[in-house]
C-alpha cells in the first residue's frame, strides 16, 4: 500500500498493511534541517523541505503544513513579534470593542499574506509527495480563532457574558476560513485539519451551543470542495468528545489525557480516532522501549479506525531513537 491508501483504509476501518502514522512536526522539523522554527513557519521553503525530509526519514503517511495558529490573524491584520524558537507574540488583538467585529471582513488567501504562503507550500508538497501521501493542509477552528483576534480570557469571557460577540465574529472567521481550506485543497491538499485548541476550555453545553455549529459547517465545506477533514483540539476533551464526533470530521485527534479506551466507547467504532501517548512524558523524556510500549497500548484501544501519533506536536529535544521507536512500531 501507499502511504495515502493506508491512510484512508484505516480511515474507512478496512485492512491495512501496517497501522498509519501521522505524527505533528513542527519546530522537530526545523531542527532536523538546521533551520529554527521562526524560519519554518516564515519560510514556505523551508517548511516544505523539512516536512520532505522527516517525512522520508520516518515512514509517516502524512506531510503537514501545520506551522503556527497566526496565519489567518496575521492576515486579519494584527502584528507580532516572531522569536527564533517560539511562536509569535502578539503586539495587540484585532477585536477590542463591537465596532472592531463589524468591521472583520474575509480575507482573500490569494492577497500574498501568511495565508498564501500556506497554500503554495501545500502545493509543493502535493507536487512533490502528494500521489503517494496524504498532505494535510491546515485551518484555524472558530473559537480558536476568534480567541487569537480576542484574546484567550476576554473570548471565555464573552462566551458567557456576549455570546453574540463571538457568534458574529464567528461567522466572519468561518467564512474566511472555508475560502482558506478551498485555496488549499485545489493547492492539492487531500485532508484539511482544524485546530481549535480553544475549545478544550469550555464545557459541553457551550460547546454544543457555541462552537459545533461553526466546526460542523467548516467540515461540510471541507467535504463539499473534496476533502476529509480533521478535528484538532488540544488539551483534556473528554467531557466534549462524543460532541466532537458529531461535526462529521473524518478524524478525531485525541490529545494524551484523554483516555482513549474511553473516548473509544463514547463515539462507538465508527469514528476514526487518532492519537495519544503523551508527548512529553512518554516521547520527549522516555526510552525508546517506553514509546514503543505506549504506541502499541494506544493501538490495541484505538480498534480499526485508528490512527497513530503522540498527543499533540513532537516535541523539540526529542531523541531521534524515540520517534523511530514509534514510526512505524511493528
Amino acid at each position: 500500500m501507499t502511504s495515502k491508501e493506508r491512510l484512508y483504509a484505516a480511515i474507512a476501518g478496512g485492512p491495512v498493511d501496517r497501522p498509519a502514522v501521522t505524527p505533528i512536526f513542527m519546530s522537530w522539523a526545523a531542527h532536523y534541517v538546521n533551520r529554527s522554527y521562526r524560519d519554518y513557519y516564515l519560510d514556505g521553503d523551508v517548511l516544505v523541505s523539512a516536512q520532505l525530509a522527516v517525512t522520508k526519514a520516518f515512514g509517516i503517511d502524512q506531510a503537514s503544513a501545520i506551522s503556527d495558529p497566526w496565519r489567518e490573524a496575521s492576515d486579519f491584520g494584527m502584528e507580532f513579534d516572531y522569536p527564533e524558537e517560539g511562536v509569535g507574540r502578539p503586539r495587540g488583538y484585532l477585536i477590542n470593542s463591537d465596532a472592531d467585529i463589524r468591521r472583520l471582513r474575509p480575507v482573500d488567501p490569494a492577497a500574498g499574506g501568511r495565508m498564501r504562503q500556506r497554500v503554495e507550500s501545500v502545493g509543493k508538497l502535493a507536487e512533490a509527495i502528494g500521489r503517494t501521501h496524504s498532505v494535510l493542509g491546515w485551518i484555524e477552528g472558530p473559537l480558536a480563532e476568534y480567541a487569537d483576534l480576542r484574546g484567550v480570557e476576554q473570548a471565555m469571557f464573552d462566551l458567557i457574558d456576549k455570546p453574540e460577540l463571538y457568534l458574529a465574529a464567528g461567522q466572519v472567521v468561518v467564512d474566511n476560513a472555508i475560502a482558506f481550506a478551498r485555496a488549499q485543497i485545489s493547492a492539492g491538499a487531500d485532508m484539511i485539519g482544524i485546530g481549535d485548541a480553544a475549545a478544550s476550555l469550555v464545557g459541553p453545553a457551550l460547546y454544543r451551543d457555541l462552537v459545533l455549529p461553526l466546526e460542523t459547517r467548516l467540515v461540510a465545506a471541507i467535504h463539499d470542495a473534496g476533502a476529509a477533514a480533521k478535528l484538532h483540539i488540544c488539551g483534556d476533551t473528554a467531557p466534549i468528545v462524543g460532541l466532537m464526533a458529531r461535526t462529521g470530521a473524518d478524524v478525531i485527534d485525541l490529545d494524551w489525557m484523554v483516555p482513549l479506551d474511553k473516548a473509544r466507547g463514547t463515539v462507538g467504532p465508527g469514528v476514526t480516532l487518532c492519537g495519544n501517548f503523551d508527548p512529553v512524558g512518554v516521547l520527549l523524556r522516555g526510552t525508546p522501549g517506553s514509546v514503543a510500549a505506549a504506541a502499541q497500548e494506544c493501538l490495541r484501544m484505538g480498534g480499526s479506525r485508528f490512527i497513530l501519533m503522540p498527543g499533540c506536536e513532537v516535541p523539540s529535544g526529542t531523541p531521534e531513537a524515540n520517534i523511530r521507536a514509534f514510526c512505524p512500531v511493528f
